[in-house]
């Protein structure tokens, strides 16, 4: 069967404004919205970026259906579901396909770090039992455990699987996976400043923690690539690429939404053990932002 994509271009893998009494959905609105008017062909919720393990199972289950409502068709919508818990994991992947969701992004299990053998079942118990387009999300910094090529062709064989995130950072990972998936699984860069070089190895886009605040700009790298235009692309790069790397000067989310609150997008608080950006790294954050033309 031929797998189709469940986007090309950017992903913006959206923050989630908290406030006191849980999610501010009129500052999220806008964010959606503001996402739109700026090129962005997919949306994560409910991931990394969104603070996905401190949400509640019944905010979880709202935002989701917030989220698949308020975009209406216009992106496509993509549900964070992982868990260490595979039981878990299915719960939050049925829901994502009882709100129409497009797709969901599963990341390998933490803590109770598993075999490749447990990560094929892992996966592949979800994938069984929903029909809705799945992507892996690998990223062992985060997590301790990496999918190898054999694994990601193992699981390019299922029907549900369409692609994976790719953030560990291997290019050689990237390069023996494509060669022994093919179409059979799609690629799309876990890190803005992995993007170029990734999509130069077949990647399809970007899911995107920066597109937070310059959705534009990553639409227009991904485009720029997807036209085999990597000249223009790296000199786009270039102006943004000490960004890219401040917005991780913190554990993300953390300097993600100490920018938006720069550019008068606010973010809402964070939730811990997540703490607000420290002084220096603050200070750090917005020289950046200056030197790449952000308004701060």
């Amino acid at each position: 069967m031929v797998k189709v994509p469940v986007f090309k271009g950017s992903c913006t893998a959206l923050v989630t404004p908290f406030n006191e009494n849980g999610i501010d959905y009129e500052r999220f609105g806008s964010n959606i919205e503001f996402q739109y008017e700026n090129g962005t062909t997919a949306l994560v919720v409910c991931g990394t970026t969104g603070e996905n393990a401190t949400l509640q199972q019944n905010e979880r289950e709202e935002l989701v259906r917030y989220t698949v409502n308020r975009v209406n068709g216009r992106m496509k919508v993509i549900v964070g579901i992982g868990s260490n818990c595979t039981a878990a994991a299915l719960r939050n992947a049925e829901n994502a396909k009882a709100c129409h969701a497009d797709g969901v992004l599963m990341v390998t299990p933490y803590y109770n770090k598993s075999t490749q053998s447990g990560l094929i079942k892992h996966f592949t118990y979800v994938a069984d039992r929903v029909d809705i387009p799945m992507i892996l999300y690998n990223v062992p910094s985060r997590t301790g455990i990496g999918i190898t090529a054999e694994t990601y062709q193992e699981l390019s064989r299922h029907p549900n699987i369409n692609g994976v995130k790719e953030a560990s950072g291997d290019f050689s990972l990237v390069a023996t996976t494509r060669s022994l998936c093919g179409n059979d699984l799609h690629l799309w860069s876990g890190n803005d400043d992995n993007t170029i070089p990734m999509m130069s190895l077949g990647a399809l886009g970007v899911i995107s923690v920066a597109s937070n605040i310059l959705p534009g700009v990553l639409s227009k790298l991904c485009s720029l690539c997807l036209e085999n235009d990597y000249q223009e692309a790296t000199e786009l790069y270039r102006r943004y690429a000490a960004l890219f790397t401040a917005l991780f000067i913190e554990t993300n989310p953390i300097p993600v939404k100490a920018a938006m609150k720069l550019m008068s997008m606010d973010s809402g608080i964070l939730r811990l053990p997540l703490t607000d950006i420290s002084d220096d790294h603050l200070h750090k954050l917005k020289s950046v932002m200056q030197e790449s033309g952000c308004a701060v």
